[in-house]
Parts: structure tokens; C-alpha cells; sequence
């Protein structure tokens, strides 16, 4: 009599602790689904602003002047008045080739994951998203590196250049979580006795 209500007891205890635990796992899946959703959002408005402004602006510093149209010289001089950025207009080796990177190698995953983020549900969405922010902040830290080094960039410049290595750490950090809240589970079977 003992031994039967131990067991009824014991398997009462389990089944609340499964239905506790089910309601718990659905309810971080659902705060991590959300936390996902507003990682996606701030990501599709970054990949979108790059996806547009990085072959308009980074082609100012790739190729001579006299290839460019008036308005793409107007805006450059615009951002470098406002900004201060003077790695724009004295072009050094190095960030040259940076804007080279950006133009052959970031542009095309910035498209990936922008398609990637319209879509959903790519399984190769994190690996490329983990590239893009690592090889993104790569870059970052070079000209960062040279901006604070030289002591010649406004507070403006660099505030503007942290806030997209933050993006390119989202960008990191949106790579290393897993792209489904799906899980499977291996249960064992009670043994008969």
C-alpha cells in the first residue's frame, strides 16, 4: 500500500514538473522569439542602409573624380563638412582597401542577409550574418584604430563609428543564435517491469 502510493506520488510530482517546466520553456522561447524579431529589425534597417549607401559612397573613394556625377560629389562633401571624416578625402592605402573589402566582399552578404530576413527561416542565414559582423568589425576596429590614434576625428565621427561597430557586434551576436526555437527532446521509455 505504501509502495503504491509512493509511486502515484512520485509519478504525480514528474507530471507538474514536466506541465512547470513545458510552461516555462514556452515561455523563454517566446521572450528569445521576440528578442530575435527585434534583433532582425534593427539588422534589416542596418543591411538595408548599407545595401544602398555602400556602392553610392564607397565608390567616391574607389575611382577619380571625374567619373563620379555632381550630386554623388555634393553629398560626399556634405559628409565630410558635417562629420569631419578626413579618411574620405585624404584616401590613405589602407582604407582604400577597407572600402575595397566593403564593395566586394561585405556588399554581397549584406544582400544575402537582407534576403535572408525577408524570407525567414534560412538555414544559412546565421553563418552568413556571423561572417558579415565579424569581417564588418574587422574593418571597424582598423579605422577606429586610426581615427583615435591620429586625434584628428571629431566626437561626432567617431560617435558615428562606434554606433556601427555596435551594429556589426548585433550582426555578431544575431550569427550565434540559432535561427529556430525548435528543440527536439529524447525522452526514455519507463521501463516495464
Amino acid at each position: 500500500c505504501v509502495c503504491v502510493y509512493i509511486y502515484i506520488y512520485h509519478n504525480n510530482q514528474a507530471q507538474r514538473c514536466s506541465i512547470t517546466n513545458t510552461k516555462q520553456e514556452r515561455g523563454t522561447k517566446q521572450k528569445m522569439g521576440a528578442l530575435i524579431k527585434l534583433m532582425d529589425s534593427v539588422l534589416f534597417l542596418f543591411f538595408m542602409f548599407i545595401a544602398i549607401v555602400a556602392p553610392i559612397f564607397d565608390t567616391e573613394v574607389c575611382f577619380p573624380v571625374k567619373y563620379q556625377p555632381s550630386f554623388l560629389t555634393n553629398i560626399k562633401l556634405w559628409y565630410v563638412r558635417d562629420y569631419g571624416d578626413y579618411l574620405v578625402v585624404e584616401k590613405p592605402s589602407f582604407f582604400v582597401g577597407l572600402v575595397w573589402l566593403r564593395l566586394c566582399f561585405q556588399w554581397p552578404l549584406t544582400i544575402l542577409n537582407l534576403y535572408g530576413i525577408i524570407v525567414g527561416g534560412r538555414p544559412w542565414f546565421n553563418t552568413t550574418c556571423l561572417i558579415y559582423g565579424v569581417s564588418y568589425c574587422t574593418a571597424m576596429v582598423a579605422a577606429i584604430g586610426e581615427l583615435m590614434g591620429s586625434q584628428r576625428a571629431p566626437d561626432k565621427l567617431l560617435m558615428t563609428f562606434f554606433l556601427f561597430m555596435g551594429l556589426g557586434v548585433l550582426a555578431i551576436v544575431r550569427g550565434l543564435v540559432p535561427n529556430s526555437s525548435k528543440t527536439t527532446t529524447i525522452e526514455r521509455k519507463p521501463k516495464r517491469t
